[in-house]
């Protein structure tokens, strides 16, 4: 049974890996980047996903892994969809463990040359300096997630981490929507205080901002330097509990060139191609989604890990 087993999950990757191919290769593509993904050092995902299993407050629904595998198989997966890039998105739920976080990163980027090398921040003493040495490091993006932090993005702590990032231009992809449950400090209203004091820095904003699509598409059009990914956004799992709007479509088409793919691979409760399938399906065209699943982000990182 085990090996049936094995073999099973081993040809269900393999169907689902020429399904993804076959997106971007339709599209002209070389393949796709991947703006948000989760790789972290293996006692933390364990948590995490323990997290999800025990349906926490944070999510509040059952919430199945559909990639729960070793580190080493979850790389071989993402590179057999044909993901060129992808990043390894990470984050403190409290002081003192962001650096340790950093170091740890910075070596994956190392050793996984098609990982953008990421790295984090939390509202602490030093902040600004350990930022600053990931940047030296050469860290391509960052990761600020309000919920789980349970931060302020405005706290005074952050505020020469954000005026670095802005001056280097390092993006920050950041969990600041209320979905799935809102937290003290996640909603539009906070980055819209942020992005009036630092207005060049590249904020990324993570699942679209769900649920509140239209404020934060809202943003993105007031500044040129914001940008979403659309993780797990538009899937039939998202909207069952939180749709998008079908009058803001428009504005979805209009900032096509700022939109980036996201899909929070490996912890999904759906295949990976459920997410190309939900943007498809949207109806805004090839170039849109060329546009969004890789000459975006191409644009925006450039070459190199």
């Amino acid at each position: 049974m085990e090996a049936e087993s094995a073999e099973s999950v081993g040809s269900a990757e393999r169907a689902e890996s020429h399904d993804v191919v076959r997106f971007w290769e339709r599209l002209g593509l070389p393949g796709i980047i991947d703006v948000h993904t989760h790789f972290m050092p293996e006692q933390v995902l364990r948590k995490v996903w323990a997290y999800f299993d025990s349906a926490g407050p944070l999510t509040g629904l059952e919430w199945p892994i559909t990639y729960r595998y070793e580190e080493e198989r979850r790389l071989s997966v993402l590179r057999s969809f044909g993901v060129l890039r992808f990043t390894s998105m990470l984050y403190p739920h409290k002081p003192g463990m962001a650096r340790w976080l950093n170091d740890w990163a910075a070596g994956f980027a190392a050793r996984v040359p098609d990982c953008l090398h990421t790295a984090t921040l939390f509202p602490e003493e030093g902040v600004e300096s350990y930022v600053e040495e990931a940047v030296e490091n050469g860290a391509r993006v960052f990761k600020s997630h309000l919920q789980v932090g349970g931060y302020d993005a405005n706290d005074p702590l952050l505020e020469g981490a954000w005026g670095l990032l802005a001056e280097a231009g390092v993006p920050v992809v950041m969990h600041c929507g209320s979905g799935p449950v809102p937290g003290r400090f996640t909603g539009p209203e906070p980055i819209g205080r942020l992005l009036a004091r630092h207005p060049r820095l590249r904020l990324i904003v993570a699942h679209m901002g769900m649920p509140e699509y239209a404020e934060f598409l809202a943003l993105a059009q007031a500044h040129p330097e914001v940008r979403l990914d659309t993780t797990m956004a538009f899937t039939d799992f998202s909207e069952g509990f939180t749709p998008f709007p079908a009058g803001e479509r428009g504005r979805l088409a209009d900032l096509g060139d700022r939109i980036l793919l996201g899909t929070d691979f490996p912890n999904i409760p759906y295949p990976y191609v459920h997410q190309l399938e939900a943007l498809e399906r949207l109806g805004l065209g090839d170039g849109w989604l060329r546009a969004v699943c890789h000459r975006n982000a191409e644009a925006l990182f450039g070459g190199g890990s």
